[in-house]
Formats: structure tokens, sequence, C-alpha cells
């Protein structure tokens, strides 16, 4: 189902986009984190409710979410330029060994052909080390199902990538915070919280 947020916002947080009523901004942790997170978004998820790109903003103290693909406008491939950066994507090629931890994370947000497209399409991609997710359990609890076995959402690909590189501690608030998110969007819709229908990046 794909998700309906009004273009104006009426009746919703301007923070999550969930209905008022249903807004979770205040119970969003505070993660800090060594890792700097930079979050390129498709231009079509930027007003989906269902976006967690959005929650993961509201939770990493070091996050940053920049657009891509809006007509134009155009990308700016500088904000790739800091040194020691590592993408999550499985196609990435793996870090040297003797690599040290990579001071930001690049995670692309967007359905699985849009996250490709970005990846083969944005100049500097192509050269960064990578992390390569094992893919979620079949029976994850989801907001969209993805086409690819490989395929998360975008709050799930950065608590998994912050798992390895600082520890489960750090990622467990993000998964919490993305399971109260699944909770709300069904609630919204209508549906109880143990209903199951899926969710990608």
């Amino acid at each position: 189902m794909r998700s309906s947020t009004p273009a104006d916002l009426a009746g919703r947080c301007r923070g999550c986009y969930l209905p008022l009523a249903l807004c979770l901004c205040a119970e969003a942790p505070r993660v800090d984190t060594r890792t700097d997170v930079l979050v390129i978004r498709h231009h079509k998820e930027t007003h989906k409710s269902t976006n967690t790109a959005r929650i993961a903003g509201l939770a990493l103290k070091r996050c940053r979410i920049v657009p891509y693909g809006a007509p134009g406008v155009a990308f700016e491939p500088s904000v790739l330029a800091e040194p020691n950066t590592w993408i999550v994507f499985p196609e990435a090629p793996a870090p040297a060994p003797d690599a040290p931890p990579p001071e930001r994370l690049v995670i692309l947000d967007g359905s699985w052909a849009q996250a490709r497209r970005m990846y083969q399409r944005i100049p500097g991609l192509l050269r960064l080390p990578g992390i390569a997710l094992p893919p979620p359990a079949p029976d994850t609890r989801r907001l969209r199902q993805p086409p690819h076995p490989y395929g998360m959402s975008t709050v799930e690909a950065i608590a998994g990538a912050l798992a390895l590189l600082e520890g489960e501690e750090v990622a467990r608030p993000l998964y919490a915070l993305h399971e109260l998110m699944i909770d709300r969007v069904l609630s919204c819709r209508g549906l109880g919280p143990s209903h199951d229908e899926g969710d990608d990046a």
C-alpha cells in the first residue's frame, strides 16, 4: 500500500509525517554515534509517511539527509568528498582487510530500483568501499514489500551497519523506533499492530 500524505501535511506532524495523534517524535531516541551518516534520499521518497530516513534523522545526532533527482535540482557530488567514507550497499566492493573503520556511512534511500540507479549514476559512489548486510529474515515486519531479498528499510540498513561497526547496543534503539513506526502507520491505516505487509528503502 502506498502512503498518501497530504501535500500540505494537514493534520500531520511536520517531523515524522504521521497524524498528529500518532506522532512519534517525542518517543524517538537520541542516538550518539562515532560514525557520521549521510543519507542520499530519492526525491520521490521525500513526502512519503513510510519513509524511514526521516525517523533515522530524528534519532541520530550525526545524520544528514540530502535530496537527489528532483527536477531542476542538480546533485552536488562534493558531499561525498570526505575521506574514509563507506557505502552500505550489497554490490559495493569490500574494504581492504587492514582498512580503519569508516568515519562516515552513505545510505541510499529509495526503492530498490531507485537505489540501484543512484548507485550507478552518482559520481563517486562506485569507488567507495562498502558494507554488505545479510538479507533480513523473511518474516521481518515491513510497511512495503521489497522486490529484492536484500531489500530493507533505510533505518534498518543504518542500524545494521552501526551494529557491525559500533555494537548492537547502538543499533537497538533504531530497530525499536522502526517497530514503533510500523505500529503507528498500521494503526493509521486501521490495521492491527500484528498485521504484516512489507517495507523497503
